[in-house]
């Protein structure tokens, strides 16, 4: 079957001289050994760059696109009636010669390409670079005021200027900023509002400078929402000449509570019972979420580690309207540390063997 370039550079066989470009473009910066260091990498980049020799010369990506590969570099079949010569006289007959570095810097100019598109990195040479300074994100509300540390990306952003072949590129956005929100169980019971306060850079007017800037972020808790809710603000993040602002994403999180724990829409409550109220019975008064009391009369033996259920008396479950989870209750029946050797008669009286 032989090579196909079109493949390698990701584009149609009808492509037009400035698809070709593209194409190499984005597979090329792909590739880049100095970003890329997976295995193959490197001999991927040097398909890339013959891949681009050749679509981009009219004469060779006619030979190609008759004969393939096979024609292109053993010459096209005698059958064929081909009657054209190399560049230097004699029959054709095509070679990858060149450099797939030479072949990348040519076409972005310049001995040390990154350096004219590439923001930031922290020093060292012509490669991708190294992490880029640190962004400093400011989140206030409740309670206090705390910060969070954001690093860029191992490698730099696009800027806003023009790359090979004279076409505007694209910024790359920077990577989410990722924040946990503390949710106590009566605010997912209930749903509330949250306000959180942000410090960001904003550009001025003049699209290069930036200021600072302190923004008020807005998060309806729904009823019911689970630990693990993602709510996000797109490009809220730092802005600079070079970047698409990140996206800032809160991640709910259960607040620790002193009387539950939570288990997707049901909550849960360790009721201490002593032995003589497991074995005798009584009536226990069980908390809810919203600050009532439910009488639980108990009849029968409680046995240690065993649980009931009140249905309804949980939390809301988003996805069913009106409907809430379970309230568990599990029973702690606490034993006395000891007991005199009157009631040990009794309790041998009156107990069952087994």
């Amino acid at each position: 079957m032989g090579k196909d370039y079109y493949k390698i550079l990701g584009i149609n066989k009808g492509a037009s001289e400035d698809e070709i470009k593209k194409g190499y473009r984005k597979m090329a910066l792909k590739y880049h050994p100095d970003k890329n260091k997976s295995p193959g990498a490197e001999e991927k980049f040097k398909e890339i760059a013959e891949a681009y020799d050749v679509l981009s010369d009219k004469n060779k990506r006619e030979i190609y696109d008759k004969y393939g590969e096979e024609g292109l570099k053993n010459g096209p079949p005698p059958e064929s009636g081909f009657q054209g010569s190399a560049p230097g006289g004699g029959n054709f007959h095509y070679e990858f010669q060149g450099n797939p570095r030479d072949t990348f810097r040519m076409f972005f100019g310049g001995d040390d390409p990154f350096a004219s598109f590439f923001s930031g990195g922290g020093g060292g040479g012509g490669g991708f670079g190294g992490p880029g300074p640190s962004r400093m994100f400011h989140f206030g509300g409740h309670p206090g005021q705390e910060e969070m540390d954001v690093d860029d990306e191992g490698y730099g952003h696009f800027g806003g200027g023009h790359m090979g072949g004279g076409r505007p590129q694209r910024k790359r956005q920077d990577s989410a900023v990722v924040r946990e929100l503390p949710v106590s169980l009566e605010d997912i019971y209930k749903g509330a509002t949250k306000k959180l306060k942000i410090t960001r850079r904003v550009l001025n007017n003049d699209g290069r400078s930036t200021r600072t800037e302190d923004k008020i972020l807005t998060i309806d808790i729904k009823p019911g929402w689970k630990a693990g809710t993602k709510i996000t603000f797109p490009k809220e993040g730092d802005q600079t000449p070079n970047n698409i602002p990140a996206d800032v994403v809160f991640v709910i999180k259960d607040k620790p509570h002193s009387v539950f724990t939570r288990e997707g829409s049901d909550i849960r409550y360790k009721a201490k019972i002593s032995l003589k109220d497991a074995l005798c019975g009584t009536t226990l008064q069980i908390p809810t979420i919203d600050g009532r009391k439910i009488p639980l009369r108990l009849r029968e033996v409680v046995k240690p580690h065993t649980a009931k259920r009140i249905q309804g008396e949980g939390l809301p479950i988003p996805k069913q309207p009106g409907k809430r989870g379970d309230l568990i209750i599990d029973f702690d029946v606490v034993f006395p540390n000891q007991i005199s050797s009157t009631a040990k008669e009794i309790l041998s009286d009156c107990l069952p063997a087994s």
